[in-house]
């Protein structure tokens, strides 16, 4: 699964990365979390970034409020779920980070948080799908979620999901309105783990309300609580 991610880049860096127009208040985000207003690139806005709640809301089930929604779906079987089949075919997306976090499990109760990043942390984009849907309130609102994969061997330590990174040439036939389901399929598939790093961060970013760049230092597990230590 992915539950939290960065974007701790600047307006420019997004927009020489992502060639997409950013809203000049945009500021840097270390500590993402579900129900957020975030930005993502659509397949029909491929030249500016929109911004959409995390947490989708299928056809089928509206007027649910943000946070009762689903965060991730299995790319193995987006094109075959009725709640996601249309999301695949129609509405795509992309969305931009330099990071993602899991936790590793050291017994019932501890737990490590990890952030994984490209080798050079630059900017990468994750596989999505949006939809549009009907508050309580009868406004519309758009959302989003992220497609996750079996892991690679780096992610694979920590959990058994990764979210799906694309190429900016995956990220061509992601966002092509024409691509073919077949095409969109294989480009579905683990990020290369040579190509990524992992580290251990603080528990400050067990916090959502912690959004600073605090939560992506480099922390020794030791110093997490004081007693803690890896297994492996």
């Amino acid at each position: 699964m992915c539950g939290r991610y960065s974007l701790s880049k600047s307006k420019i860096e997004l927009e020489e990365r992502f060639q997409a127009e950013m809203l000049p208040e945009f500021k840097p985000r270390y500590n993402i979390a579900p129900t957020q207003l975030v930005p993502v690139i659509t397949s029909g806005s491929s030249k500016g970034f929109s911004f959409f709640y995390w947490g989708i809301t299928p056809e089928f089930g509206k007027n649910k409020p943000v946070a009762q929604k689903l965060i991730n779906a299995k790319a193995e079987t987006v094109d075959q779920k009725i709640s996601f089949k249309s999301s695949f075919q129609k509405r795509r997306c992309i969305i931009p980070a330099d990071g993602f976090y899991e936790w590793k499990k050291l017994g019932k109760k501890t737990k490590i948080p990890y952030r994984f990043t490209l080798r050079e942390a630059e900017l990468f984009s994750m596989a999505g799908i949006w939809e549009e849907y009907e508050t309580l309130n009868g406004e519309i609102q758009h959302t989003f979620l992220i497609l996750t994969t079996t892991p690679n061997e780096i992610v694979s330590e920590i959990h058994d999901r990764m979210p799906v990174i694309l190429t900016k040439q995956q990220e061509k036939v992601w966002l092509d309105s024409y691509s073919k389901e077949e095409d969109l399929k294989q480009i579905l598939s683990p990020f290369s783990s040579d190509l990524m790093i992992s580290y251990t961060v603080s528990p400050l970013v067990n916090t959502v309300q912690n959004d600073t760049p605090a939560v992506m230092r480099k922390t020794s597990p030791m110093d997490q609580h004081g007693n803690y230590t890896l297994f492996g």
